[in-house]
């Protein structure tokens, strides 16, 4: 029986491992895949304090390494259900069952993908599903955003701070972001919108040279961040989600069932950044240790 289960290995579950220990807690930390969740997938990060420029793979391997030294026990496995016991929780696995005295849910969100060809090939090389993380690698570039909400409206926006051009495109005549962002957005002289336009080919060899739309016109552009939405991964949670499927909290970081905890992307929140996830961490585990020290 662990004190603590955390489930989900990337900044946020690492994270809440490191607090776990640090408290003397007995922790397993179960991920599906590899420790670092989507900073995997991320070239260079500047934008983790103290840290000028790390590269996403290396800062999951400091993070894991800490997490191991300080004796927390690690554990691949995908989660597909948890269920309360009497002196706690059994998390089942499609490998195994663990029983833990609390849970801090740490899975995060995966972006949806465009879904065609070559999309995976260029992630970090011109395709990007996040520009506050990405951004300031386009610098007097030309980019596209593919979107048409809030999310890919404000994405521009940002992006219009930082590159020369910013095309915004959308595979509906209309938005469906409305109010002041979308005004600024069509005021502001950097940026054209594509209304109607449906990417269906990436172009460029090693990097992203350009996109290709269903009526075979292309656009030349250095980096294409697309912003169609993220995906909640958490179907074991049985307790309350928003409307979009992630997991309702306080700023401590409780759910709605006593003794399993939430920390990082999956979070109803603002702000999903790698900072933010460690912040979330840390809260999650102080308010597991603190309900654990209660029993």
């Amino acid at each position: 029986m662990y004190d603590i289960a955390i489930i989900g290995g990337g900044p946020a579950g690492l994270t809440a491992a490191i607090y776990a220990r640090r408290a003397g807690k007995k922790t397993l930390l179960l991920e599906a895949t590899a420790c670092g969740g989507q900073i995997l997938n991320t070239d260079k990060i500047t934008n983790y304090p103290a840290l000028a420029s790390v590269s996403g793979p290396e800062l999951a391997q400091n993070m894991e390494k800490q997490v191991t030294d300080l004796g927390a026990e690690i554990e691949f496995d995908r989660i597909t259900a948890i269920e309360p016991v009497d002196d706690g929780f059994e998390i089942i696995g499609e490998d195994e069952k663990y029983s833990a005295r609390s849970i801090i849910v740490a899975t995060g969100t995966t972006p949806r993908k465009l879904g065609i060809e070559r999309e995976d090939e260029l992630i970090g090389r011109g395709i990007s599903y996040c520009a506050t993380c990405d951004g300031a690698f386009y610098k007097d570039k030309t980019v596209a955003v593919y979107g048409g909400g809030y999310s890919a409206v404000y994405s521009a926006l940002y992006l219009a701070d930082i590159a020369s051009k910013v095309y915004l495109i959308h595979h509906h005549d209309k938005l469906r972001a409305a109010g002041d962002a979308v005004d600024a957005l069509r005021d502001n002289p950097k940026v054209q919108i594509l209304l109607g336009e449906e990417v269906n080919k990436l172009l460029g060899d090693n990097r992203l040279t350009g996109v290709e739309f269903s009526d075979g016109r292309k656009v030349d552009v250095d980096g294409l961040f697309v912003s169609i939405g993220r995906e909640p991964k958490c179907d074991f949670f049985s307790g309350d989600k928003s409307e979009d499927g992630f997991i309702v909290s306080d700023e401590s970081c409780n759910t709605s069932i006593p003794g399993v905890f939430v920390a990082g992307d999956i979070r109803t929140k603002a702000l999903r950044q790698i900072v933010t996830a460690t912040a979330d961490g840390a809260a999650a585990a102080e308010a597991a240790i603190d309900f654990l020290n209660k029993q």
